[in-house]
């Protein structure tokens, strides 16, 4: 806790301008939760004497309580855990701002079942006790789009042709169309920069209004969801700025590619090498074992891939998102890719989380399964060459409630991410579910009105 005091004082004398520190909260459904604290209330926070009801890391997506779960202990209250290492200003603000992440411990001091940042902790421990260290990163697919909305409530596109209208393609990594963002972008740069995001590349993807931007890797599991997190953060509030919306909804076109989180992942060995590298391009049998450790898990985490009804519009032939447990080697078409470079960077790529995934559970159960294929040294079937859509038939849950039902009845999620978790996310997810089963959409009344 001194180490964290004495960074907190730090903060204070090199920034004494801030007015406010935000504390956030990551809930299980991707929200933000937290408090506006102001400066000369801040000693609270730093001393992890601000609380919360546990219940805040357990809104729906709607940010309304489990509606069936929340009062049956009481709605106790938690205490707010700072961690020092995302105390960074937030410049999008209008006024002088910091942030800080924190998570959430119960009154006794223990770490609370359901908080996404101590799931993730322990799983990087479990790793540690084998002599072993993830590295991860994500990639992260998103859409600028106007901040208004067409007759019909739909998103207006930012990248249109010259009279208005949507574009036939949207000119994947074009040079011309990320200078017209230039200014966009490098406001991103700038807010990543002071935040300490480590990113690598910033992409025009394939889709009108789509983007992508990845971060650099990390040997600390949380630090690379924390980011992933920030990143998402920093670019919905640039884009504030400049009068626009960025948006990691999976599917906000129909017609358009989805938004996709890709997961990078290798391991180290107690030696600080690639645990995966065996001096050649195809990595060795604890690759392999991981590989079929991320493949046999697949269907009961595909909730945490893909947590919403939108998720799952994703999942069409031809969209780049795989529809099938299976792998290979610098194929697109997968959903557990490897991809070509040194032997010394061997790597998994997961390819099935959306962008509006959780980024703390999507890169836990990425984990989670590395560790249950090498623990239980487990065989992938053969890698895939050439086009999975028409090789394979599709087995992975393509709809909410058969990923909602694999999620529920997992031994591996309940091994893994605790019954606690398991009962809070079902709840939510099922909650919300509930509530798409009571609307009424418009093609519906096209169809039979």
């Amino acid at each position: 806790m001194a180490d964290d005091d004495t960074s907190f004082q730090v903060f204070l004398e090199q920034h004494p301008d801030i007015e406010i520190f935000e504390m956030l909260l990551p809930d299980v459904c991707g929200g933000l939760r937290g408090k506006w604290v102001p400066r000369d209330k801040v000693h609270k926070l730093r001393a992890g004497q601000l609380k919360l009801p546990l219940s805040s890391l357990a809104f729906d997506v709607w940010g309304r309580d489990g509606d069936t779960w929340v009062f049956q202990g009481g709605d106790g209250d938690g205490f707010c855990e700072p961690d020092t290492r995302t105390l960074v200003p937030v410049p999008w603000q209008q006024r002088a701002t910091a942030q800080v992440v924190v998570s959430m411990r119960a009154v006794d001091g223990m770490p609370c079942a359901y908080d996404p940042r101590h799931i993730l902790r322990g799983l990087m421990a479990r790793f540690a006790a084998r002599g072993l260290t993830p590295v991860v990163a994500s990639e992260m697919e998103f859409y600028l789009l106007r901040d208004e909305r067409d007759t019909l409530g739909r998103p207006v596109h930012t990248q249109t042709d010259r009279v208005g209208g949507v574009l036939a393609s949207g000119q994947t990594y074009c040079i011309d169309v990320m200078e017209d963002m230039a200014e966009l972008m490098h406001g991103i740069r700038d807010a990543c920069r002071l935040q300490g995001l480590l990113i690598d590349t910033l992409i025009k993807e394939s889709a009108p209004s789509q983007y992508e931007i990845n971060l650099c890797h990390s040997a600390d599991a949380l630090v690379a969801a924390d980011q992933a997190m920030m990143l998402q953060r920093a670019i919905k509030g640039v884009a504030r700025q400049h009068g626009l919306r960025a948006t990691f909804m999976a599917k906000p076109f129909r017609e358009l590619a989805g938004s996709g989180m890709h997961v990078h992942c290798s391991v180290l060995n107690a030696r600080g090498a690639n645990a995966f590298d065996d001096g050649s391009a195809r990595g060795n049998e604890l690759l392999r074992q991981a590989v079929a450790g991320c493949l046999a898990t697949l269907p009961e985490c595909m909730l945490l891939f893909s947590p919403s009804l939108n998720s799952y519009r994703r999942f069409q032939g031809g969209n780049h998102a795989p529809l099938t447990a299976s792998w290979g080697y610098e194929n697109r078409t997968v959903a557990v890719r490897i991809p070509a470079d040194a032997p010394a960077a061997m790597r998994i790529e997961h390819r099935v989380a959306g962008a509006d995934a959780n980024p703390y559970l999507a890169i836990a159960a990425v984990l989670a399964g590395v560790l249950h294929g090498i623990d239980n040294a487990l065989q992938p079937p053969p890698p895939l060459t050439g086009n999975a859509y028409d090789q394979l038939s599709a087995d992975l849950p393509r709809y909410w409630p058969q990923a909602l039902s694999c999620f529920a009845g997992s031994a591996f999620v309940r091994d893994n991410f605790s019954a606690d978790f398991q009962r809070v996310y079902t709840n939510l997810k099922q909650q919300e579910l509930n509530e798409f089963d009571r609307q009424v959409t418009p093609m519906e009344y096209d169809a039979c009105l």
